[in-house]
């Protein structure tokens, strides 16, 4: 069979172009993603003292003073098992109110009791923000876990005799981490006359996170604070996508994005009109993005806001940052209707709080309660990097490290090592 040498060369030459056009695409896009990332010379690191004694981390300051993420704490209590009383065929009723950043406190405290007094604890229900509003526990929170997290301190049931909980039960009010001794001289008294009790835990606002509980019931405390409420797996499934989306659109700085506390209705309230050494208790959408850039946070930076519904006076905070969201503008539309359209917002209380606790970077724009929730669990999971905007001049972010973190002032300081 003759051969064409036109197209024997024609061959060749397409073949070459091929390997040519291969070689191009590898080192353009290819060669790149597996090679160490430049460390050019406006590259700057500083020091930043975190978590724990003598944990130096470091911040970068060319895409942001993004800090890197610590390793989980390890938790300084051993898990308590069969120690105390013999359960009796009491209950400890109690239930979860005023939104995620009371809960956990809640739960310490309904552990806390039914361990000193043998008494089995009821599964909880979870009152919403309206009266009479009233969930399960399981749709809010893993009902298993719960229960699993909580073998051999307290026995769990989750359905006590309707005689029992249908019935008038004595109402106990109780501080925010009790002690043993409040226990043993204001509970256990109409315990031992009643043998069915309910509990409410009321907080002093002067002592949010300070102090210590009793170290007899400290273990329990911890444990139940910070292993025992884990969300409900469609919830869970739900945030975590949230969060994937978010990461999606941060490529320039790794995936990562900033978390704000920010609610246009808490900027009205008396306390956000006061200061103090820090200077202004609260901060608007403006204030923030000012912050931000200020400290050296690209334009580009994604940001997470807990605001439910766009406001006109975010619109100063997405001048400045582009990729600014709230939680309309990323949760699945499937998803909606399901966790979106309770007049209460109930569900999105909780989505913000997971979002905040999960963020690479936390910044409140005002100092309350749900702050102090979301540093405790921030510092179990290592997650340190919390940002309280002040007024002063100075532009590194080590600046404006949470006191929690600075000064280890959190109780979660207590439970973690």
């Amino acid at each position: 069979m003759a051969v064409d040498l036109r197209q024997v060369m024609a061959a060749v030459l397409t073949f070459s172009m091929f390997i040519m056009l291969g070689n191009m695409i590898k080192r353009d896009h290819i060669d790149p993603l597996l090679e160490p990332l430049p460390v050019s010379p406006d590259v700057q690191y500083h020091a930043l003292k975190v978590s724990k004694p003598g944990m130096v981390k470091l911040i970068e300051t060319r895409n942001g003073p993004w800090m890197e993420n610590n390793d989980s704490m390890n938790p300084c209590w051993t898990t308590p098992l069969s120690k105390g009383k013999v359960q009796s065929n009491g209950y400890i009723f109690f239930s979860l109110t005023h939104g995620p950043e009371y809960h956990a406190s809640q739960l310490a405290n309904a552990v806390a009791v039914a361990k000193r007094l043998g008494a089995k604890l009821a599964l909880p229900d979870i009152r919403g923000s309206k009266l009479g509003e009233k969930r399960r526990f399981g749709e809010i929170y893993d009902v298993d876990n719960f229960i699993r997290s909580l073998n051999g301190v307290v026995q769990v049931d989750k359905n006590p005799p309707a005689e029992v909980s249908n019935g008038r039960l004595p109402i106990v009010r109780v501080p925010n981490r009790v002690s043993e001794d409040f226990i043993a001289s204001k509970v256990e008294p109409v315990f031992k006359s009643k043998r069915n009790l309910k509990i409410v835990t009321y907080f002093n606002p002067s002592a949010v996170t300070k102090g210590k509980v009793d170290k007899s019931s400290n273990a329990y405390q911890c444990l139940a604070m910070f292993e025992s409420l884990k969300l409900q797996t469609d919830l869970q499934e739900l945030a975590d996508s949230m969060v994937g989306t978010l990461r999606s659109m941060s490529q320039s700085s790794r995936g990562r994005f900033i978390a704000v506390d920010l609610r246009v209705e808490m900027l009205g309230k008396k306390s956000c009109r006061e200061t103090d050494e820090m200077g202004k208790q609260c901060q608007n959408a403006e204030e923030i993005g000012l912050f931000l850039k200020k400290i050296g946070f690209q334009t580009d930076t994604t940001i997470y806001l807990t605001q439910t519904g766009w406001h006109s006076s975010l619109n100063a905070l997405r001048d400045v940052f582009p990729n600014t969201f709230t939680k309309e503008a990323i949760i699945p539309a499937d998803e909606k209707a399901k966790f979106m359209d309770s007049e209460s917002h109930e569900y999105e209380k909780f989505i913000d709080f997971y979002m905040c606790t999960v963020g690479d970077v936390f910044v409140p724009a005002f100092r309350s309660r749900f702050y102090a929730s979301v540093v405790g669990k921030r510092i179990a999971d290592g997650n340190t990097q919390i940002l309280l905007p002040a007024m002063n001049t100075t532009t590194s972010a080590a600046d404006y490290i949470s006191p929690y973190i600075a000064k280890k002032s959190h109780f979660a300081y207590s439970c973690f090592c």
